[in-house]
């Protein structure tokens, strides 16, 4: 599994943006995949996920509301779009994929993770 997150920019507060998470490699897209976002000088913290049918999400509290998870099986790429950015939510952006069908919030879950992606949101 060789995950690659992209779509990340600068954006004003109140802004939106959607990353999306490609698998390069063609494997079994049976995995729940995660999104983690780390700002500087601060711990990982967890965004969203979502199962393999993407029939289960799962969202970081203060996020619920703003991101949305989603899942393209036919390309095998999942979705975060990300509405009403706030300055907050200036992190890098990484996904990761689950070591089965697991759609958790804790990094320990995640066996693959991909290259993140910077989202920088200005006031």
């Amino acid at each position: 599994v060789q995950l690659q997150a992209y779509g990340g920019g600068l954006v004003q507060a109140g802004g939106s943006l959607r990353l999306s998470c490609t698998n390069s490699r063609r494997t079994s897209s049976s995995n729940g995949v995660g999104w983690f976002r780390q700002a500087p000088g601060k711990e990982r913290e967890f965004v969203a996920a979502i199962s393999w049918n993407g029939g289960l999400t799962k969202y970081g509290d203060p996020l619920k509301g703003r991101f949305t998870v989603s899942r393209d099986r036919t390309s095998n790429t999942v979705y975060l779009q990300m509405d009403n950015l706030e300055p907050e939510d200036t992190a890098v952006y990484s996904c990761a994929a689950a070591r089965g069908s697991a759609v958790s919030a804790d990094p320990v879950a995640y066996a693959y993770w991909g290259l993140g992606t910077q989202v920088t949101v200005s006031s």
